[in-house]
């Protein structure tokens, strides 16, 4: 039986849900880029709310504000569909998205935390979390002169995630896949002085235990096992979406690392540091964060 499984799923549905998103996809990117996100939106809002994932969405805010009221989950269910759906339209399109440019789609705040990140002469990490348009963080990086590579979680899909790393193309860097290999790979850049792009909030099944806002989550160590490894900077990275195809980047200054002397402590520490700025950002703007992601263990 798990033999037949295996086949349907690797015959079957993989291919499915690939040509479809490969239709998709080719179709966002023969539109113009406004209309892709606004499709985008049209579909995300229309799509979402129906899908599974959404009862997780609705546990997960009920979870961490217990104050908001039905309608309130309501409303941001419904915009973070519409920002997801926004995000897919925008992803063919993520060569148009030039921040240095004039009349530019991104705002920029803080981009001299890039430069210092860029001339220090040694590795460093930006770290962020599914938020606005993630990919348009990296790309604010990279195009402001940031030798950076991307870490990311592998689809269970391999068809679907050629499509996500075909958009990523133009990011530039390396991308790294989570697990051994990446990690191979990603410590003989760093040893190279090359940066580290990571999105951190998502779970860790054998991760430590870091509050993440207001509640104890798995979360993975390696940006703050990586700093203290390499003794490098670690820069907060947000994106915000400002309202259709358009974004403010906010690069932070480093997050001081603590030293108790104590390596683990340390390492937990400044987890929850990370933590703490992640989750300030989404407390702000909960309608443009990721609350489909399984983050939290069962009550």
């Amino acid at each position: 039986m798990a033999g037949f499984k295996t086949f349907w799923i690797g015959r079957v549905v993989h291919p499915v849900q690939a040509g479809a998103t490969w239709s998709l996809y080719a179709l966002f990117g023969l539109m113009p880029l406004d209309m892709a996100s606004w499709v985008g939106s049209l579909l995300g809002r229309t799509i979402g709310p129906r899908l599974r994932v959404t009862r997780t969405a609705r546990r997960n805010l009920k979870r961490v504000f217990p104050h908001l009221t039905e309608s309130d989950i309501d409303r941001i269910v419904m915009a973070m569909w519409d920002n997801l759906g926004r995000t897919a339209g925008e992803h063919p399109h993520l060569a148009r998205f030039d921040p240095y440019k004039p009349n530019s789609r991104v705002e920029v705040i803080g981009g001299e935390h890039i430069d210092a990140l860029r001339d220090d002469g040694t590795t460093g990490l930006v770290f962020g979390g599914h938020i606005g348009n993630w990919e348009i963080g990296p790309l604010a990086g990279i195009k402001r002169g940031l030798n950076a590579h991307l870490v990311y979680r592998r689809a269970n899909n391999p068809l679907f995630d050629a499509i996500v790393q075909k958009g990523r193309a133009v990011l530039g860097g390396d991308l790294y896949p989570k697990g051994s290999e990446g990690a191979r790979r990603m410590l003989r850049a760093m040893v190279h002085g090359d940066h580290m792009a990571m999105l951190v909030d998502q779970k860790m099944n054998d991760g430590i235990a870091v509050p993440f806002l207001g509640i104890e989550a798995m979360t993975a160590p390696a940006v703050a096992e990586l700093a203290y490894r390499f003794n490098c900077p670690v820069v907060p990275a947000r994106v915000e979406r400002l309202g259709g195809a358009r974004f403010r980047v906010t690069f932070e200054r480093p997050l001081v690392k603590p030293d108790t002397g104590d390596h683990q402590a340390n390492v937990k520490l400044l987890m929850a540091a990370i933590n703490d700025c992640l989750g300030a950002w989404i407390a702000e703007s909960p309608e443009q964060w990721l609350w489909v992601h399984n983050r939290w263990p069962a009550e």
